[in-house]
C-alpha cells in the first residue's frame, strides 16, 4: 500500500526568479523546495510534506486529506450575470444541448 505522502497533489515548476525548479504539493500551498533538477525538487518537496505531515499527527493537529480520496460529487455551483447565463442558454438551445452540457463542455 502506497504511503499516504504519495497521494497528495505534486508538481515541479521552473522559476524564473529563483533559476531553479520548484517543488510544490496543492493539499500545502504554503510550502515549496527549490533545487538545481526537477527530480531533486520532487524528492525535497515529497520530504518536506512526509516531515510535515509527522510533525501535524505529533502536535495532534489535522492533517490535510489528499484531493485524490475526496469523494467528489460532479456537482457544483457557479453563479454568474443573469446576461450570461441568457446567452449560453440560447447557444444551448442552438446547439440542441443542455445548457449543463454545453457549460461542462466549455469547462473540459
Amino acid at each position: 500500500m502506497a504511503k499516504k505522502i504519495d497521494r497528495y497533489t505534486y508538481r515541479v515548476t521552473w522559476s524564473e526568479e529563483d533559476q531553479e525548479y520548484v517543488g510544490l504539493c496543492v493539499e500545502f500551498p504554503s510550502m515549496s523546495w527549490l533545487e538545481k533538477t526537477q527530480e531533486k525538487a520532487l524528492v525535497g518537496i515529497r520530504k518536506l510534506v512526509a516531515d510535515t505531515v509527522a510533525d501535524l499527527k505529533k502536535n495532534k493537529e489535522s492533517v490535510p486529506e489528499p484531493i485524490s480520496t475526496r469523494p467528489f460529487s460532479g456537482k457544483f455551483m457557479v453563479r454568474v450575470p443573469p446576461e450570461v447565463h441568457r446567452m449560453l442558454t440560447i447557444r444551448a438551445a442552438e446547439s440542441g444541448v443542455s445548457l449543463n452540457r454545453l457549460v461542462s463542455s466549455k469547462l473540459s
